[in-house]
């Protein structure tokens, strides 16, 4: 019993020696750049909103936010690098729903998501949009599902890889509207987009932001908009739900986190940065006419929603066709 009380009392002044000694490196915090790892390609929405975000934190911060774009295995590869990093705060993972679909969608990753690392802040969302080749013969939405239910199989679309957001809306589109086409992942978005303007492949789902320019264009044709009301860049095209499919939504989400054991404290001033940096006026102003949306929450309201994300996409990932 006494050794037992001995080891308490030690854990117990332990702790109170190291909460201040946190408090004031986070004080301190931070004394040098910070990296910013992005596990997917340059130009697309997470390098993207890395780059304005890491501005904004060096602005406020005193420190170079430096992005490092990691890519390879459908995130896979730049996660682990954070999750194997030191908890110091001084490297980030930008990382989006792709990172919550392959806790289901690679089980032989050396990571675990909610073990391994540490929600700091979401930052904002994007509806994604449905648009097809132009030689596609569809010019609705339910035209194409029609199409693709008379050719099962036949129709191809693309991704810029497994797991991203992209493939996991075109599966669970492809769930609830009942047709049989083929996935086909790319290396990265700006791929992706080639092929389907290019007609290699005849559909995609791309972030609004991105794709709206080559809808535009009439590089590509826009069928639907994948939120639950139409999106303010592309007003003209309905929603996925007033299309014909009831019930069906899908986003794409950025946030970041940390390696787990970085201290509370610098995981609380990082989640203040962002907040108040999202909610600065130009940058809610420029992500509107992008199509995206900020996303403010405290760092244990981002666990959450991470943790129920993981459970939405393990529900998709399991209808998943194995052969793909």
């Amino acid at each position: 019993m006494a050794g037992l009380r001995y080891a308490l009392g030690l854990v117990a002044a332990l702790l109170t020696v190291s909460i201040p000694g946190a408090r004031a490196q986070a004080e301190d915090y931070p004394a040098r750049p910070v990296r910013i790892i992005v596990p997917f390609g340059p130009g697309g929405p997470a390098d993207v909103v890395a780059r304005q975000i890491g501005s904004i934190l060096q602005e406020n911060l005193g420190q170079p936010f430096v992005v490092e774009n990691r890519t390879g295995a459908g995130g896979v590869i730049g996660t682990l690098e954070v999750a194997k990093a030191p908890a110091d705060g001084y490297t980030l993972l930008m990382m989006s729903n792709t990172q919550t679909a392959n806790e289901s969608l690679v089980p032989q990753r050396k990571y675990e998501l909610m073990r391994d690392l540490a929600p700091i802040a979401p930052l904002n969302y994007s509806d994604l949009v449905i648009v097809v080749a132009p030689a596609v013969q569809a010019k609705t939405l339910q035209e194409f599902i029609a199409l693709a239910k008379s050719q099962p199989g036949k129709l191809n679309y693309a991704s810029s890889g497994q797991g991203t957001p992209y493939h996991m809306a075109g599966e669970l589109f492809k769930a609830m509207a009942g047709i049989d086409i083929v996935h086909v992942p790319y290396r990265n978005s700006g791929e992706a987009r080639s092929g389907v303007i290019g007609g290699q492949v005849q559909m995609m789902i791309d972030a609004v932001p991105a794709m709206a320019p080559n809808v535009d264009g009439n590089q590509v044709r826009a069928l639907a908009t994948t939120g639950k009301t139409r999106s303010t860049v592309l007003p003209n095209v309905p929603t996925v739900i007033e299309a014909g499919v009831p019930g069906y939504e899908a986003t794409i989400w950025l946030g970041l986190m940390a390696p787990a054991g970085t201290p509370k404290p610098i995981i609380d001033k990082l989640n203040a940065a962002v907040n108040a940096a999202i909610k600065r006026p130009e940058v809610e102003t420029l992500w509107a006419t992008q199509g995206a949306s900020p996303m403010e929450m405290s760092s244990e309201a981002f666990d959450k929603f991470l943790r129920a994300d993981i459970v939405k996409w393990a529900a998709v990932v399991k209808g998943l066709d194995k052969t793909q």
